[in-house]
C-alpha cells in the first residue's frame, strides 16, 4: 500500500435530480474519506466529483492508483479529452462537450500526476467501491454519515481486496463493431445482441431509450446511468 489508492464513485436520483459523489484517499499509511451532496445535478458530474476532489487531496503526489466503476471518468481521462482539445471542446457530433468545467480541472489536477485509472464493476463486493457508493447514495439523499479521517491500520474497510478491478472489460467486441444494444421500453429493460432485434422492440414507442455498447464495461455503465441493477 505504498501507492496512493483512491477509489471514487457517484450517484444520483434521476438524472438530473439530487446527487452525491464519495472518496476514499490512502496516502502516507492514512486515509481521509470524502463526500459531498448537490439538490440538482447529474450521475456523470457526481463521477467527476468524486475523482476530482480525491486527485486534489493527495497534493503533489505522483504516482496514483485510482479506481472507479465510471467508464465515462476512464475513457473521457485516457481517450476523448485529447480530441476535444484539439477539436476546441466539441465531441465527435460537433456539439459542445458536456462538463467541461469539471473536466478541465481535473485536467488541471492531474497533471504531473502518474495515474492508473482502474475499472471497478459496481456492486460487485470490492470494499473501497461499496464504501464509496454507500457515501454517494448517503449525500443523494440527504442521510447524515460519518466520514473517516485517521490511521489506515484502524480503518475498517480492506483496501487490499481488490479482484475483479479492471476484469471486466476482458470481453470486448471487435473494433467498432457492437457489444450489445440496450433498451428501456415503458420501464423494462432488455439487453439484445443485434440492432434488428432492439429495434423492433424500440421502433414507435414513445419515450423509448436504446443504445449501443462496444464493450461490458460501457454496458455496465450504460445499466448504471439508466438506473439499472
Amino acid at each position: 500500500m505504498d501507492n496512493v489508492i483512491i477509489f471514487a464513485d457517484g450517484s444520483s436520483r434521476g438524472n438530473p435530480g439530487p446527487g452525491g459523489w464519495g472518496a476514499i484517499v490512502s496516502v502516507g499509511g492514512k486515509v481521509i474519506e470524502l463526500g459531498a451532496g448537490s439538490k440538482h445535478t447529474t450521475n456523470n458530474k457526481m463521477e467527476l466529483s468524486g475523482a476530482l476532489n480525491a486527485l486534489k487531496e493527495v497534493g503533489n503526489k505522483k504516482e496514483i492508483i485510482l479506481n472507479t466503476d465510471s467508464s465515462y471518468v476512464i475513457n473521457g481521462m485516457t481517450k476523448w479529452i485529447f480530441g476535444w482539445q484539439k477539436n476546441g471542446w466539441r465531441n465527435s457530433m460537433k456539439d459542445e462537450v458536456a462538463n467541461r468545467d469539471l473536466w478541465e480541472e481535473l485536467i488541471k489536477v492531474s497533471e504531473g500526476k502518474k495515474i492508473k485509472w482502474n475499472y471497478v464493476a459496481g456492486h460487485s463486493d470490492i470494499p473501497g467501491n461499496e464504501r464509496c457508493d454507500e457515501i454517494a447514495t448517503s449525500f443523494a439523499d440527504g442521510k447524515k454519515i460519518d466520514l473517516y479521517n485517521g490511521k489506515l491500520s484502524q480503518y475498517s474497510i480492506d483496501l487490499t481486496k481488490t479482484k475483479g478491478i479492471a476484469k471486466a472489460g476482458k470481453k470486448k467486441s471487435k473494433s467498432g463493431m457492437a457489444y450489445s444494444y440496450l433498451s428501456l421500453v415503458n420501464g423494462v429493460f432488455k439487453i439484445d445482441k443485434t440492432w434488428g432485434e432492439c429495434e423492433k422492440r424500440v421502433k414507435g414507442k414513445k419515450g423509448a431509450k436504446y443504445q449501443k455498447s462496444l464493450s461490458e464495461i460501457e454496458e455496465k455503465e450504460i445499466m448504471k446511468k439508466w438506473g439499472v441493477k
